[in-house]
């Protein structure tokens, strides 16, 4: 294994996974899992695995299983989670994922999301529920007037697009985390969208939205855009998106279809738009990790992708995410956490009274300048970037890697591309084919606008 030069004490969820495998076929009388988890309409992920006999090393069954099933629900998203073949197993993923629990974070995000109690279930393996996969056919539509909506924390891109062309693209800056008047919200969004059809000649075929947060059904069911909104207005939280199409319709006398998608998702289409293939999978590092995919027949799989929750680092004594309460998830790799979280092994000194982004600044610049310490920063992500990726492709089907925010700007930008190309083609040849790389000029401007204004089919 190759080492990050700045964290050696890396445990890579691919590689615990494999020796994981390896010391469970050494037994003759090991145990048969099957894992189901279940999400919105009745669409269900399955996954089958082999584990240590009851009674051989259940705290080590449970910290595998227990893994794995966080991954899933990371991945895809779920309310209820089936489990076949060990009932020790079974008993200590139920204790976890409850009230108080040690998953207390992900059952109540989860049963937030899907608006219902989320439950861990034991079957038979006759009974447990079998593999049911969603695909969502959005995105590519060009024809007629449309608009391209993103919505951001600190501003709302909206661009006018006709046939493919952007006839006007603006941003207007807005302080959503500020507010608690959901009508703050409603206005903003009336006004921009307004904006955009008087630039198409008064009228408007279809809209598409890019946000940020988990969607579902055209719903934000949590988003950091309305943080600041009481709990008691959820309810218009939910129907931001599409009350504010309604008020449109109403206006314009006519129906307008619309699709909301989460903007990870937005910019994996926009990847995909771009390159004229599928099977890609964005990566954003910023203030966070933000994810999106779409899948080899251009769509997306309906997926949460919140992959900055996903554990990818097994070390038990990896940092811990302060929201989530768990340990080695992405984004304290895969963002200006890991950045600033690398910087004393690097020895690097940062002002304690600096932002985040001006601490990533700082590294960025000091790597500019030739920094040794700020070097091996970026190599390490580069490291870690790789044998991630190669966890994720258990999950995805990857052609094309994209890599995208503040963290993969400049010279560092550049180190942890070839560093990740290195060690996945060293490490990992079955994944050789995996292309990473960074978004084209085109993409940067335009893309994301016209990915989000292509997501509804319109009638024209």
């Amino acid at each position: 294994m190759i080492k990050p030069i700045l964290e050696p004490e890396f445990k890579p969820a691919i590689i615990e996974l494999r020796k994981f495998a390896e010391d469970v076929n050494k037994y003759s009388n090991k145990q048969h899992l099957v894992i189901s988890i279940e999400r919105a309409n009745g669409y269900i992920y399955r996954k089958e695995f082999d584990i240590l006999p009851d009674g051989v090393d259940d705290e080590r069954n449970t910290f595998i299983v227990e893994r794995l099933i966080k991954c899933i629900l990371w991945v895809v998203g779920g309310f209820k989670i089936y489990i076949a073949g060990s009932h020790v197993v079974y008993n200590n993923i139920k204790n976890y994922y409850s009230e108080g629990g040690l998953r207390d974070f992900d059952y109540h995000f989860m049963g937030t999301v899907f608006e219902r109690k989320m439950e861990v279930v034991e079957c038979t393996y006759e009974n447990i529920p079998q593999m049911k996969s969603s695909s969502l056919a959005v995105g590519g539509h060009l024809e007629g007037r449309r608009i391209g909506f993103d919505v951001g924390g600190s501003d709302i891109k909206v661009s006018a697009v006709k046939d493919g062309e952007v006839l006007s693209s603006e941003e207007i800056v807005w302080l959503p985390k500020l507010n608690e008047d959901i009508n703050y919200h409603y206005e903003f969004f009336y006004k921009a969208m307004k904006s955009a059809i008087d630039k198409l000649g008064g009228d408007v075929d279809a809209i598409g939205i890019s946000a940020a947060g988990v969607i579902v059904e055209n719903k934000p069911m949590v988003s950091s855009i309305f943080i600041k909104v009481p709990k008691e207005n959820f309810e218009l939280v939910k129907g931001a998106y599409i009350n504010t199409v309604k008020r449109l319709e109403k206006e314009l006398g006519h129906p307008i279809p619309f699709e909301v998608a989460n903007d990870g998702d937005v910019t994996a289409l926009a990847g995909a738009l771009d390159l004229k293939d599928n099977c890609v999978l964005g990566i954003a590092m910023g203030t966070s990790e933000a994810v999106g995919y779409v899948d080899k027949n251009g769509n997306l799989p309906g997926w949460f992708s919140e992959l900055a929750f996903m554990p990818m680092d097994f070390n038990k004594g990896a940092m811990v995410d302060e929201w989530s309460k768990d340990f080695g998830v992405g984004c304290k790799y895969f963002s200006q956490d890991a950045v600033i979280k690398l910087a004393p092994r690097a020895g690097i000194e940062l002002d304690p009274n600096l932002t985040l982004a001006e601490k990533l600044k700082v590294v960025q610049k000091l790597n500019e300048e030739g920094h040794e310490g700020a070097n091996q920063i970026f190599e390490s992500i580069g490291v870690y970037l790789a044998y991630t990726l190669a966890f994720y492709a258990e999950f995805y089907e990857i052609k094309h890697v994209l890599l995208l925010g503040r963290v993969t700007s400049g010279k560092g930008g550049e180190t942890i591309l070839k560093v990740a190309r290195d060690v996945l083609s060293k490490e990992f040849p079955e994944y050789q084919h995996i292309d990473i790389g960074m978004p084209s000029d085109f993409m940067r401007r335009l893309g994301q606008s016209i990915a989000a204004a292509s997501l509804p089919e319109s009638d024209k």
